[in-house]
């Protein structure tokens, strides 16, 4: 055989846009010595905390490099719990109030839904544009919405900007912190918004919402997805229709990060005017993140004031004659509102909450540990938020620590097989910071890399 066929690599490199495993054969002398070495060596088997061995070497395969995990939690709640003597003095002090509050937020919740009952009455015809008379009579419930707010403390609300007429900007966009959000933008200017399908089962809100002729989508249906789309389209471009009203992130966060935009506000190319909320505060967190809904509504009701802000942002519209590529589209646009908000960006997208849950739900000590940025994931992988979360479960039946790390032993009995050279240079392989154990990034990473096609 040719010695240009012994240097060749197994696999000739191809230029591609997706990411790929960079293949390389040792120097035959090395091999050999190496070999020698360990035939003469009177050591016992290479220990899985210390081995550095790759178990792929033979496919020409380089060492495994693991992003070092983010620190940051864009789902994280600052105040999830009633904390220090402040907080339980003011509420002895607003009781009374929350009281009166919550008696008030019950009746305009009635008088919002009964009205937007005779406004939706007998009418069929919900692809097209409201009638006038009807959308009137929705201006009963939007008045609710405002009271409903002052409810929650919200007694004044700061803006900056103005919003752009309809025929200028057709679709607003924005980040999403707290149900409070659509509450006020409902009150602003009775948008038709996105929302998931499981909103239409609400009580009274699916009322409400139907009302603002929502286009509903399933995040996990292609087919749901492309409707949306196409229903995003066709309403932004009459008219008669409300603006579009799109949370591209898809999710609350907690407001000090801006995650990853999904691309449905942005394909069908219209001029779009991002919008800013932001939450100031001291002691009360109000973001809807790893806190329930019954415990941030109790605590809004017990504030002396809560703090709102909206900023409206300059229109931004697409390149090249409304031909720029949605994914750069989208990236400008969130660049405007990262900025203006003064936050980072970050890969974290609807499928890091599933993870969260997921981990959550398993008891596990740091549940935020489990997150690996997944929209980098599926972008770079095409790896979905489904199959992660099935990855997620594979890994936590082995046993993690309260750290989110898996022992030597504990991956051997998840994967049923037994102590031997090759499952102790398989786990070293993974084990790339040599610390004995292994996290769900270090082991799913080799996963997602061998999903690809």
């Amino acid at each position: 055989m040719a010695t240009h066929d012994l240097e060749s690599p197994l696999l000739h490199s191809q230029l591609s846009d997706s990411p790929h495993l960079i293949l390389s054969v040792p120097d035959s002398d090395f091999s050999i010595k190496q070999s020698n070495n360990n035939h003469h060596s009177h050591n016992p088997s290479p220990n899985p905390n210390t081995s550095s061995r790759n178990p792929f070497e033979f496919l020409g395969s380089d060492g495994l490099s693991v992003p070092a995990p983010s620190t940051l939690d864009p789902f994280q709640n600052d105040t999830p719990y009633i904390e220090g003597l402040y907080e339980l003095i003011k509420i002895v002090i607003c009781l009374p109030i929350a009281i009166a509050r919550l008696v008030l937020f019950g009746v305009c919740l009635a008088i919002g839904y009964v009205a937007t009952k005779i406004a939706l009455e007998g009418w069929k015809d919900m692809h097209n544009p409201m009638p006038k008379w009807r959308s009137r009579l929705m201006w009963v419930t939007r008045g609710c919405a405002r009271c409903i707010l002052f409810s929650f403390g919200y007694h004044w609300i700061k803006r900056k900007g103005k919003l752009a007429p309809r025929e200028i900007a057709p679709i607003v966009v924005s980040n999403h912190v707290s149900y409070i959000d659509p509450i006020f933008y409902f009150f602003e200017f009775f948008p038709t918004i996105v929302a998931a399908e499981s909103h239409d089962s609400m009580p009274f809100v699916g009322t409400i919402i139907r009302a603002m002729q929502v286009i509903y989508v399933n995040r996990f249906l292609p087919s749901s997805r492309k409707h949306a789309v196409n229903e995003v389209k066709r309403k932004a471009s009459c008219d008669k229709f409300p603006r579009v009203l799109l949370f591209p992130e898809g999710t609350t966060t907690n407001g000090k990060v801006l995650i990853s935009f999904q691309l449905g506000a942005f394909i069908p190319g219209y001029a779009i005017q991002p919008i800013i909320v932001r939450y100031p505060h001291v002691h009360f967190d109000q973001s809807w993140g790893n806190v329930s809904l019954g415990m941030l509504m109790f605590k809004m009701f017990t504030q002396f004031h809560n703090f709102m802000e909206v900023e409206y942002l300059p229109v931004v519209s697409p390149l090249d004659n409304c031909k720029e590529n949605p994914a750069h589209f989208a990236k400008r646009t969130s660049h405007a509102i990262a900025s203006a908000l003064n936050v980072v960006q970050t890969y974290h997208s609807y499928g890091d909450v599933m993870l969260l849950m997921k981990a959550s739900e398993s008891k596990q000590e740091k549940p935020s540990s489990y997150m690996v940025e997944m929209a980098e994931v599926e972008s770079l992988f095409h790896v979905s938020s489904l199959e992660a979360v099935d990855f997620l479960d594979k890994f936590l039946s082995m046993n993690p620590d309260a750290s989110g790390r898996v022992k030597f032993h504990d991956f051997l009995r998840a994967l049923r097989v037994k102590t031997c050279t090759l499952s102790e240079e398989l786990f070293g392989f993974l084990d790339v910071e040599k610390k004995g154990s292994i996290t769900f990034k270090q082991v799913n990473l080799p996963l997602f890399v061998s999903s690809l096609p």
